[in-house]
């Protein structure tokens, strides 16, 4: 008799936020069910208006409803009502291959990693993929983030990832949509996360399903995100290019002035100078709300900090206990 894996003995959740995914998510259901046999396989059914429930359960997948429309609010409900010490998160359009879930997993509960991303983007999402606009909204978006948190993440926007207990429980959801990877992203890398990448093959959605994206409404959606969080995350640098950009708009409206001054004496366009005295004063107030509020946002990652090394303290005893 095999001895089983560590990751065998410790309970593992496959949630699947769906919105109208009954012609792939039965397929999705027993493919990750056979990849990981001891793990509860559980579909979040997000207001679908077709079969998905249906052919979930009669896959054998559990499913939870959630009335409020969007991706965030199912992860939030799947989140808050599924216990697990991981929790394996996928898309239900049968774009991931279940064969990288043991991997991933792997990652989170012997490896001590709180977030394994499957990575799409070093593998073959950019030659299976058919719409240009997402190849470079995905490039962008990773080079915004990875500027933002001085990180090298190969994927910002996967729905393929593994997530720890540690994680789940410790991760203030907010997002109602699409940009819930974008925030979840972001938290792990603020804080410190260990965080790892796994390639994985990206496959084109099948004959039949259709994809519930807007490349351009959730694209603003996921830039608007990311730029609010690099506000909250670097208050100082996010308003210290802003106030450099009015200053330099300021220079360039006032400089005219000046080389008039300098020749005549005179200041003929003072309209000219009170607006850019104007931009002066507005550019200096944004840079000093940043200092205040660079002071407040390190004071709550130091808040945050302490609260998580409680849990850390509070998870050992009663790992001990339990083990006792």
């Amino acid at each position: 008799m095999t001895k089983p894996e560590k990751s065998d003995m410790k309970q593992i959740a496959v949630i699947i936020p769906c919105y109208n995914e009954a012609s792939t998510i039965g397929k999705v259901v027993r493919e990750f069910a056979a990849a990981l046999p001891r793990a509860q396989i559980i579909v979040g059914n997000n207001n679908s208006r077709d079969d998905t429930a249906d052919v979930a359960r009669d896959a054998g997948a559990m499913v939870i409803s959630e009335p409020r429309q969007g991706k965030g609010n199912m992860l939030r409900t799947l989140f808050n009502s599924v216990d697990a010490d991981c929790f394996l998160m996928v898309d239900g359009d049968a774009t991931y291959p279940a064969d990288s879930a043991r991997l991933l997993c792997d990652k989170v509960l012997n490896e001590g990693c709180d977030m394994a991303i499957g990575d799409r983007l070093s593998s073959t999402y950019f030659t299976v993929n058919r719409r240009r606009f997402h190849n470079s909204g995905n490039k962008m978006m990773r080079s915004l983030i990875n500027w933002m948190c001085h990180s090298n993440v190969q994927d910002i926007l996967t729905g393929y990832r593994a997530l720890s207990r540690r994680f789940v429980e410790n991760f203030p959801l907010r997002s109602v949509g699409f940009e819930v990877e974008t925030e979840m992203t972001v938290h792990a890398l603020e804080h410190s996360f260990k965080v790892d990448s796994v390639p994985v093959d990206y496959q084109e959605r099948p004959e039949g399903s259709y994809s519930k994206l807007s490349t351009f409404s959730d694209g603003y959606r996921a830039v608007k995100t990311a730029l609010t969080l690099f506000g909250e995350h670097r208050p100082l640098r996010f308003f210290s290019i802003i106030s450099a950009a009015l200053l330099l708009f300021a220079l360039v409206l006032v400089t005219p002035v000046f080389i008039e001054y300098f020749k005549t004496g005179l200041v003929p366009r003072f309209p000219t100078l009170i607006v850019s005295g104007f931009i002066t004063m507005l550019a200096m107030l944004l840079w000093v709300g940043g200092v205040i509020l660079e002071v407040i946002s390190r004071n709550n990652w130091k808040q945050y900090e302490l609260m998580l090394m409680h849990y850390d303290k509070t998870s050992i005893v009663k790992t001990e206990i339990k083990e006792g």
